[in-house]
């Protein structure tokens, strides 16, 4: 999968748009390409380093690929309570890190659609 690919799959999944907001923070954090729906983010990259996704999913869901994958990480921001890592090439086969894109984008729909 490569960056090109990714951002086509987040995009057409609806109604979503892009920003680059953490540079204000930190110089470092200038390349993370945040995805939103709703107003709210569903996933994050690092343009920079196309290593690993970060998406927002359940508890369980989470718990579910910590127990299943060795490729999981914490998410960049540790405070970021329902937000997974989720590492290219490792043990997690790329259409279930799409799946966990798209699953992402649902769950923030489903949380915001209403509000």
């Amino acid at each position: 999968m490569d960056i090109e690919n990714f951002r086509d799959m987040c995009l057409k999944l609806g109604n979503v748009t892009e920003k680059t907001p953490f540079g204000k923070f930190a110089k470092r954090y200038e390349s993370i390409l945040v995805f939103y729906v709703a107003g709210h983010m569903f996933c994050f990259i690092d343009m920079n380093d196309f290593t690993f996704v970060n998406v927002r999913l359940t508890p369980d869901e989470i718990d579910d690929f910590r127990l299943k994958y060795d490729s999981v990480s914490r998410p960049i921001n540790q405070s970021l309570k329902y937000w997974i890592q989720l590492n290219f090439g490792g043990d997690i086969p790329d259409d279930i890190i799409k799946k966990a894109v798209k699953r992402a984008y649902e769950v923030v729909v489903q949380k915001y659609s209403g509000k």
